[in-house]
């Protein structure tokens, strides 16, 4: 005979995904070794070195819960940083 029953059952938790629109309100800063802000945005679009297919209003996380670390992040170079500093980038 078969019943409806419940069970608990442990399962191995991995990734939280976050997918967060911020609708042109993305701020973010930019630090040399010392803590000095070299270059900070408030109030914009999600810079293009964000992971995923964000269309500049998207925040994409995929990140491990057991180390914290973002899984989608890629390691950026130093032309990621210098393009989002030029005077009238919007991205």
């Amino acid at each position: 005979m078969e019943i409806s029953q419940t069970k608990q059952v442990k399962v191995d938790a991995k990734t939280i995904n976050i997918h967060m629109k911020v609708s042109d309100r993305f701020s973010y800063q930019i630090l040399d070794a010392q803590g000095d802000i070299l270059h900070e945005q408030d109030d914009g679009y999600v810079p293009d070195f964000m992971p995923g297919d964000h269309y500049g209003d998207y925040v994409i996380l995929e990140i491990d819960i057991d180390t914290g670390v973002v899984k989608n992040w890629k390691k950026l170079d130093a032309s990621d940083i210098e393009a989002v500093m030029e005077p009238n980038h919007d991205h």
